[in-house]
């Protein structure tokens, strides 16, 4: 039977985070990394199923307030063009000390989504501190946008903790090209496992339920979330 759970919205300085974790807290955590949705509703499931697990789940608000529950994409996009390297990894690592500090956890990895599949992959290569690394059809594009100032690739490569990647076979953002660079740089690593999916004619973004009106993307998202959440389990027990 799954623990009981409590969510809140709680405050780590001066940023705002969605928190779910087992009634009472636990040892294990995940920092969560969101997708162009901010804090949606499918991310807070997220954050919910993790803690069903028996697993801490903290949740970044990359829009400081914003999300996909009462803002038009085209708004969220326009958003996403300003957002910046720097001050999103500070936040980040600020969220992670909470994990790691006051909510009492003693291992704690970080998954994200598109951008936030990115994020977790430079984070994870920034913070030895991180117990896994889940990318989900991360947001490497083959032409750098001029805000993507941190290189994805080389953080890749420092990763010391096991990975988990997950890439979509017709991704229209990120090239096989770019897939293969991550790829390499992964399985270059002297320590941490590589697990690499690759899920043909699913596309970018396959997990958000909003594509899953094509059957591949829902094939794709049925067969790798429940290996996600073990690949999770067992890395932060």
């Amino acid at each position: 039977m799954a623990p009981e759970i409590e969510t809140s919205t709680v405050s780590v300085g001066p940023l705002s985070a969605y928190l779910a974790r087992p009634e009472g807290g636990s040892a294990s955590g995940m920092l969560l990394l969101p997708m162009i949705t901010g804090i949606g509703a499918q991310v807070r499931e997220y954050a919910h199923q993790l803690a069903e697990r028996g697993i801490t789940a903290l949740t970044w608000d990359v829009w400081h307030g914003p999300s996909s529950d009462d803002t038009p994409i085209e708004r969220l996009q326009e958003l996403l063009a300003a957002l910046d390297d720097e001050n999103s990894l500070a936040e980040q690592t600020r969220l992670l000390d909470h994990l790691l500090g006051e909510l009492g956890c003693t291992k704690a990895g970080v998954i994200g989504w598109c951008l936030g599949g990115r994020y977790a992959l430079i984070l994870a290569g920034q913070d030895d501190r991180l117990a896994n690394a889940v990318a989900y059809h991360p947001t490497v594009p083959g032409e750098t946008p001029p805000n993507h100032t941190v290189d994805a690739v080389a953080h890749t490569a420092r990763i010391k903790a096991p990975v988990m990647m997950l890439y979509p076979g017709a991704d229209s953002l990120v090239p096989h090209e770019r897939f293969a660079e991550l790829q390499a740089a992964l399985q270059g690593r002297e320590t941490g496992a590589s697990i690499i999916h690759h899920y043909p004619g699913a596309e970018h973004g396959f997990s958000n339920r909003t594509r899953h009106g094509n059957e591949v993307n829902l094939h794709a998202y049925r067969l790798s979330w429940p290996q996600v959440l073990d690949f999770v389990s067992v890395t932060t027990a």
